[in-house]
């Protein structure tokens, strides 16, 4: 690549070439935050997987680290390093993950361990060789420590059509063994037309204290292939999780999957997601000329922190740390109506508050014609994000999501070909976009109803 892509983002994760798809180990070890992600390291393709890593102390500043999982030749990963997560023990930092061939449907688990937090010895055999019986789906092994036991949860799907997270204990992380189902749903419905599929990759679990927590999956069509995350909170009573409400959508957008959890030191629970392309490619996964002449596709969200609401319901704000990615303020002003704010740099940050039919627009061209709008719908009070003009490249996918817009208050972060906008309660939706006309990002207003916008790029 001669030149550095316009659309490559400053600061979300992802290294300058290759493909990057779900993120993987997420775990504070020896001081330091670690997140590492599927990595295909010669290609835009999502092929030979391996796990990246990065490592930071502050969730600020990030240090790309040498790729630290690699398929063996020959070996039970020898067709990919696939999806899983790392604890922190014994002054060890131990990696779970699924061990992908190509002539099996399912994924058996194993692990790899670190004394440094760079560099991996593979175990010798297979954790968990065999999938239960009655399953059609086996993959994504997510460790936790509960009191003074370890357990495991792999994401499934069961025959009769229902998606599963089924879970295994273990006393020392070695011996592994099964506990049957964890929680299994037939297809729900979920906001914007989606719903939780046949199948779930990634299952995670978020503890909340006294029993309270959250099941979160990403859903899985064994047609069309990856679609959308869900989650599901309530109560675990008999080593089986019983859901209060129904699956709730983790996040409103088209290009937000595979979100896994990192136990801070200070309590907080934190989620980073896998944001994939919205380019030429016809599904996610397939190949795409667009990406291809690029040499890169997919990145990882920013960190956010995730709660429990009083409602019942899970709650996500963007990490407190990134506030200090600000840099000097570009816009501070209120008033009502249209009107042009000012300019911003390519990765911004935005905070917003709309009345009425008052709405935003990122203008990124020199006519006007190029814009991606954030507006709130005066009928339902939710908040539209459209980019169905936020390129002039025919190639980019185009449309328009929704989700509660709760008091109107928002917080917008873009990065170049990303935009994540969460609400004041606790919504969320991602979506990418590839704007072509220029550097000079403009912020104006649309509708009749007032506004407060203040703006910062981000550094």
């Amino acid at each position: 690549m001669a030149h550095r892509d316009i659309h490559l983002p400053s600061v979300h994760l992802r290294p300058p070439r290759g493909w990057v798809n779900d993120p993987n180990g997420l775990v504070f070890h020896d001081g330091r935050y670690h997140v590492f992600f599927q990595h295909n390291p010669h290609s835009a393709w999502h092929a030979a997987m391996h796990w990246g890593h990065y490592a930071s102390t502050d969730l600020l500043r990030w240090e790309e680290l040498p790729i630290a999982l690699s398929p063996t030749p020959g070996g039970d990963d020898r067709d990919g390093v696939w999806s899983g997560n790392a604890v922190s023990y014994g002054g060890e930092l131990i990696a779970f993950y699924s061990a992908r061939r190509d002539d099996r449907w399912y994924q058996p688990v194993t692990a790899a361990r670190s004394r440094d937090g760079r560099t991996f010895t593979k175990d010798p055999g297979l954790l968990i060789p065999d999938p239960p019986a009655g399953l059609t789906m086996f993959r994504d092994p997510y460790v936790w420590r509960d009191g003074e036991r370890w357990r495991m949860l792999v994401g499934a799907a069961l025959e009769d059509g229902r998606g599963a997270a089924v879970q295994y204990s273990s006393a020392d992380l070695r011996t592994w063994t099964y506990q049957g189902v964890f929680l299994a749903r037939a297809p729900e419905p979920l906001p914007g037309g989606a719903d939780t599929e046949e199948g779930w990759e990634c299952a995670q679990y978020a503890p909340f204290g006294d029993g309270r927590g959250a099941v979160l999956v990403s859903a899985w069509d064994p047609a069309r292939g990856a679609q959308c995350t869900a989650a599901w909170t309530g109560r675990e009573e008999g080593g089986v999780f019983s859901a209060r409400l129904p699956a709730q959508r983790l996040d409103h957008g088209p290009d937000f999957y595979a979100p896994a959890l990192l136990h801070a030191p200070d309590g907080r629970l934190l989620m980073w997601a896998w944001s994939w392309e919205a380019r030429d490619e016809a599904y996610v996964g397939a190949p795409s000329a667009w990406t291809d002449a690029v040499g890169w596709a997919g990145m990882l969200t920013l960190p956010r922190e995730l709660s429990l609401g009083a409602d019942g319901r899970l709650r996500q704000q963007p990490a407190r740390e990134l506030k200090a990615l600000r840099g000097p303020e570009r816009i501070r002003t209120a008033g009502s109506g249209t009107t042009e704010l000012g300019a911003v740099g390519r990765a911004a940050e935005l905070a917003v508050h709309l009345d009425g039919d008052a709405g935003l627009r990122v203008v990124t061209s020199a006519d006007g014609t190029e814009y991606l709008e954030v507006r709130r719908d005066p009928v339902t009070g939710e908040v539209v994000v459209d980019r169905t003009h936020a390129s002039l490249d025919a190639r980019a996918k185009r449309g328009a999501w929704r989700m509660p817009g709760g008091s109107g208050e928002l917080r917008v972060l873009l990065d170049h070909s990303v935009a994540e906008v969460f609400t004041v309660d606790g919504e969320a939706l991602t979506v990418r976009f590839y704007p072509v006309g220029g550097d000079g990002w403009r912020i104006r207003t649309t509708g009749s109803g007032a506004y407060e916008v203040e703006a910062w790029d981000l550094g």
